[in-house]
């Protein structure tokens, strides 16, 4: 069995992973010390010469070089990270999948003290308020260290030897939690296998004495129907609430029915609705929650992958009419975000693929790395390779989506301010979704279009640089997504454009990129829009038509 050790510098990983390995006739592996052999140079020289991305860099090839988990009986392997090893989900993935981890905590006031005893340098830290900058990475970092066991470091060597000790024989489960974080529009986990636990752990912070799940046909025999179970055996009642597929949901008349049900169950404002399916089921389910009695807690346990990125994230809750998407709705946080990537392993590709429209926007509105993931491992996934979901890929675009936008939300969570550039490329998605009567195109096959369409419009109004949208174009090219022609008609397009719930003083707010981010225009003539949305319905081959 392999612990790993994690936490801010100063908490004391290579001393208690030391006694521990000398007690246990175990390896010690500090990844400082290997990093700095291969280096053949000191951590803070490396700094010096290659700034922190590359100390990164060898960081991860270090983390890689552990290989598979030890799994023999007994502590074969204590592994001492560097406190900053956990912040790459990619290294996360490799840490806490199949063996123990550990989070030696402390006051910062304490570890700062520490750090100037130490010979040992700390780049990060150096400056004249080590404690102030510990703080700032102590808030930081706290969701990259909170899925390891807790351990108070205030107790001494010998206190947290003895707390790891009574833990080294636990057995390691079979799902791990990669990130979790308290956040002022509640709580958010992400990992592999997590879900039932996660769901448990949310009921009980909530004092809960049942659980009604709300779910969708294909989503409960797929994962639901596990949960369902998985909460029985920990004693807790469950209740099965089941909408249509898709969009279906998102009916006045479901949510009536729906609300019809929970009448007959007795359900009380106490009693949490669990929302496990796709981003319309929680989009209906979210609505459903906060209408109930006028607010009962949610629990999402999003099973796709665009809902897993987007839909169940920021505490947006719609039906729809007619007249155009989402256009009835609330404002209404979910008590808890509990996000299970093995889910995504059963998903069919077209889900999969057209997912990565919504990843490819926020990798638009400025994450670099995120841009760089979809561009070289954005085929695969969209594909459903094996290697996509072994390798963390997967893992790593749903948590840098996720933390994205709840980042977002946090700062606006009602869309007063930065929160509509989220819109990006929605303006356009949600007219074709409603010109198909939202049947046959899936949110985020309609969100690349309006991506292209965003991309052309700023570019038009000069706005967007040339290069700027060709980059994202291109992305979406890798990603197969908005390149066919569509079927639906011009005139219905640019009519469900001009009822889209993101005007302001009569004129549409357009999100448009430009060279690391994204502007609102609200001053784009309607000519612009025509020869955009032409262009995108026709799509990419030469040729293709577009009906008036």
């Amino acid at each position: 069995m392999d612990l790993v050790l994690v936490g801010l510098p100063g908490g004391g990983k290579t001393a208690a992973g030391r006694r521990l390995a000398r007690r246990h006739g175990a390896e010690l592996i500090d990844l400082d010390e290997v990093i700095a052999a291969g280096a053949g140079r000191p951590i803070p020289a490396i700094f010096d010469e290659e700034g922190e991305a590359g100390f990164r860099a060898r960081e991860r090839a270090a983390v890689a070089g552990l290989g598979p988990p030890d799994r023999a009986p007994g502590l074969r392997r204590v592994v001492s990270t560097g406190g900053g090893a956990p912040i790459d989900p990619r290294n996360r993935w490799l840490l806490y999948r199949g063996r123990h981890a550990a989070w030696l905590d402390a006051p910062a006031e304490v570890l700062a003290q520490r750090i100037r005893r130490s010979p040992n340098p700390r780049p990060l830290l150096s400056g004249r308020d080590p404690i102030g900058k510990m703080r700032e990475l102590a808030a930081s970092r706290a969701r990259f260290y909170a899925p390891a066991l807790r351990v108070n470091g205030i107790v001494g060597l010998a206190g947290v030897v003895e707390t790891l000790e009574r833990h080294i024989d636990d057995p390691i489960a079979d799902g791990a939690t990669l990130l979790r974080a308290q956040t002022e529009i509640g709580s958010y986990e992400l990992g592999e296998g997590n879900a039932a636990a996660g769901v448990l752990a949310a009921l009980g912070a909530l004092d809960a004495r049942r659980a009604i799940l709300v779910s969708e046909p294909r989503a409960w025999d797929a994962a639901g129907a596990g949960l369902a179970d998985g909460l029985a055996a920990a004693g807790i009642p469950v209740d099965r609430l089941l909408l249509p597929e898709g969009e279906a949901a998102k009916r006045l008349a479901v949510v009536e029915r729906a609300a019809s049900e929970l009448a007959r169950l007795r359900a009380e404002r106490g009693d949490p609705l669990v929302a496990v399916g796709g981003g319309a089921l929680g989009d209906a389910a979210g609505f459903l929650a906060a209408t109930w009695l006028r607010g009962v807690p949610v629990i999402h346990v999003p099973t796709t992958l665009v809902a897993q990125v987007d839909a169940a994230i920021g505490g947006k809750t719609a039906v729809d009419l007619p007249e155009g998407k989402n256009l009835v709705g609330a404002f209404h946080q979910p008590a808890a975000v509990v996000v299970d990537v093995r889910f995504l392993r059963t998903l069919p590709a077209r889900q999969l693929r057209a997912a990565l429209g919504e990843a490819a926007k926020m990798a638009a509105l400025g994450d670099e790395r995120l841009f760089e993931l979809l561009e070289t491992d954005g085929a695969a996934i969209a594909t459903g390779q094996a290697r996509a979901h072994e390798d963390g890929s997967i893992a790593e675009v749903v948590e840098r989506c996720g933390w994205a936008k709840i980042e977002v939300v946090t700062a606006d969570e009602r869309e007063q301010g930065g929160r509509v550039n989220l819109n990006l490329g929605h303006s356009l998605a949600h007219a074709i979704e409603a010109a198909a009567a939202y049947e046959g195109i899936l949110h985020g096959e309609a969100v690349a279009y309006g991506l292209r369409a965003a991309c052309r419009i700023g570019v038009a109004v000069e706005a967007t640089p040339p290069e700027r949208a060709s980059r994202i174009e291109a992305l979406l090219d890798i990603l197969d997504l908005g390149r066919a022609p569509l079927p639906y008609r011009l005139a219905e397009v640019l009519a469900a454009i001009a009822g889209d719930k993101k005007h302001a003083g009569g004129r549409l707010r357009w999100v448009l990129p430009t060279t690391a981010g994204v502007t609102v225009r609200s001053d784009v003539p309607d000519d612009v829009v025509e020869a955009a949305a032409r262009g995108v319905l026709a799509g990419t081959g030469a040729g293709a038509g577009v009906r008036a």
